[in-house]
Parts: C-alpha cells; structure tokens; sequence
C-alpha cells in the first residue's frame, strides 16, 4: 500500500473513535447539507447523498443529526450557506496537495490553509496546478480476518470494483466514483461488510519523503485535516512505515 493510501485508510479507522467526534460529525454534517442542497433530499436519485450517509452512519453519526443536516440542505430548516472549493497547493520536495473545502467564509479558509503550508515548507499553487495529477476513485475496506480473499474479490468484481489488494490486515477495494455505494451494498449483503468505504483523489504518482520533509509533510497533513473547513485533502507522498508509524501513535 502506498504511503498516502496508508496514512488515509489508518486516519479513517481512528476517527471512528477519536476524541474529536464533535468535529467529524461537523463535517459530515456539512457534506450531508450540501449533497442535499446540490441534487435534494432523496438518497435513491441523489447519490451524493447516498455516499455522504454510508460515511456518517459508519461513524455513528446520531439519525437526528443526520435528517437536521438533510433538511438544512433541501431548505425545511435554516442553514449556513457553504461555499465549495478547491485549493491547491504544495509540500515538501514538491508533494502535490490538492484540497476541497467548504466555507462560509473564503478569505479566511484561504488565508488560514495559506498559513499552514507556508509554516511547514510548502506553498499555495495557482488553481489548476496539480489537479491533473490526481483521479476520483472510490476506495472501499475490508477486514481480512476471518474473511476469504478470493471471495471478497468475486464479489467486489462482479459489482463492479476496479481492483483489489491486501495490505495493513485488510482488502482495499478501488471503485469509480459512482460504482462505490453499489459495491458497498453488495458487499455487505454477502456478509462482508466493509470497516470503511469513500470517494477521494488518489494519485497518478507518489514522491519519496524521507526525514524532516516527511515530518514536515506529515504535520502539514495533521493540520489541514484538521481544520474546520477541509472535506478532503489528498497528496502524492510516499513515506517510510516507521515514521508514519510515529506519527499516527
């Protein structure tokens, strides 16, 4: 497994049960209200929609926070109006970094997210400058104990995935973007249900990090996913086990 691809799936499976469920549930709630506001509140014409509540109900998003966020984005109830945007930026040894926002408040999403590349040895890039480098997959897990390899493949396959392969004690299953919740479904009707499942930017190509570039780069990752208003951050890193280890406790 790749080494951004290693450090999302571990990032995903700790949130699940980090402190800071308060802050997932915010953006989860954004994603809801935006693909409700975007193409409405049904799931089954909307699949954005559909997406966004396989990511909430897997990480036991209360169901009245969920239908709030729905009925904020198709108008029954009040809301912040979010603006959607990319940012797109670079780290350490010329790392690729492309970032989707939602903000109420673009000057300063921009100027904080300018801030933290700068402090870390990375840099703002012009819209346009490495999104070429990146595709939308979507990208499903599942556990490998107790599970049979060349079943989850057939079943996978015959739903329409692009891929599988084994790494870090599961199978990482790699979709279209619009194949993802198909595969999800057929997956957990045939008793593999998967530990976690969504659609982001995965890389054409990686750039090996090594010493403080990797640790810089790592930070840079920490805070940008932390922040109240980043959805989704992709890069094109590679980085050695052992210190992502570290960094991921």
């Amino acid at each position: 497994m790749s080494g951004h691809s290693k450090w999302a799936t571990t990032k995903h499976r700790k949130a699940a049960v980090d402190a800071k469920r308060g802050k997932i549930f915010t953006r989860l709630a954004k994603e809801l209200t935006m693909a409700a506001k975007q193409g409405g509140g049904d799931p089954e014409g909307n699949p954005r929609l559909r997406m966004a509540l396989i990511k909430a109900r897997g990480s036991n998003m209360p169901a009245d926070n969920i239908k709030r966020a729905i009925q904020k984005g198709t108008g029954e109830l009040p809301g912040v109006v979010y603006e959607e945007i990319v940012y797109e930026g670079y780290g350490p040894g010329g790392v690729a970094i492309y970032m989707e926002v939602a903000t109420d408040n673009r000057n300063r999403t921009v100027g904080e997210i300018r801030h933290i590349l700068s402090k870390h040895g990375g840099n703002m890039g012009e819209s346009g400058c490495v999104g070429w480098m990146f595709h939308k997959k979507g990208i499903i897990n599942v556990p490998a104990q107790g599970t049979d390899e060349d079943t989850v493949m057939d079943v996978a396959l015959s739903a329409g995935a692009l891929d599988m392969v084994r790494a870090d004690g599961s199978f990482e299953i790699t979709t279209e973007p619009g194949d993802c919740d198909d595969v999800v479904a057929a997956l957990t009707q045939a008793g593999l249900t998967p530990s976690d499942s969504e659609v982001r930017m995965v890389p054409e190509n990686e750039v090996r990090l090594e010493g403080k570039d990797a640790e810089k780069m790592l930070k840079i990752m920490e805070l940008l996913e932390d922040h109240d208003d980043m959805q989704s951050v992709a890069a094109n890193f590679d980085i050695p086990d052992d210190i992502l280890e570290r960094a991921l406790g």
